[in-house]
């Protein structure tokens, strides 16, 4: 999926995609930039398919339907390994990176995200950083709102310093927003920031994001 935003200034794009199978289902260094998402009220319904989509078990042990498939995935892997190393992350060890770059791309495809726009909101949330803490209090490389784990989880919000759960809730949340916003992603973003409608958040991520395609 796609979810590139056009160049600021033009139209934003909106494309209409298939819903998963339940309809619902929804850097910089220094400070934290983001986690001010607002809490808002969720549909029963929602809150189901939200809390079922973030305490599903299931190892994040990618499937490929072809062998094409897996090589771009161990390609993009390595690729990724080089940069997050360039950046001096907190991600120190080739073991470290690896469990995060293959918890990512589960989630992100589990959730129907672009890796890379994924990427490039938590080099703007958390520059990588497993355990900062924002001024509003959100938590992690993807900066969630402990509100989050009273709405849809089990009520720990420290759970969100570990890296699965962080990225679960994070891709969660944001495919959540992308479904409210039908598949917008310069709403659903400023969704995710706490500043809906505002460019400056959005365009950070996209400004992110750039730095992590990857084509081959």
């Amino acid at each position: 999926m796609n979810l590139n935003a056009s160049a600021p200034g033009m139209a934003r794009r909106r494309s209409v995609l298939a819903l998963m199978s339940a309809p619902v289902w929804l850097g910089l260094p220094g400070a934290a930039r983001a986690g001010a998402q607002i809490e808002e009220p969720l549909a029963d319904a929602v809150r189901n398919a939200l809390s079922a989509a973030v305490s599903s078990g299931e190892p994040p042990e990618p499937v490929f339907a072809d062998t094409d498939s897996r090589l771009h995935y161990l390609r993009w892997k390595v690729e990724m390994n080089t940069r997050l190393v360039a950046r001096n992350s907190d991600l120190k060890t080739l073991q470290h990176r690896d469990e995060f770059l293959q918890t990512l791309w589960y989630d992100c495809k589990r959730a129907r995200l672009d890796v890379a726009l994924v990427l490039g909101l938590i080099q703007v949330e958390s520059n990588f950083r497993q355990f900062v803490v924002s001024s509003a209090g959100a938590r992690g490389y993807m900066q969630v709102m402990p509100f989050w784990t009273r709405s849809i989880g089990d009520g720990d919000a420290n759970a969100l310093f570990r890296m699965k759960i962080n990225l679960r809730f994070g891709c969660v949340i944001l495919r959540h927003y992308l479904n409210l916003e039908r598949e917008d992603p310069f709403m659903a973003l400023g969704r995710y920031k706490g500043s809906r409608g505002k460019p400056a958040y959005p365009d950070a991520v996209q400004g992110a994001r750039r730095r992590w395609e990857f084509g081959a």
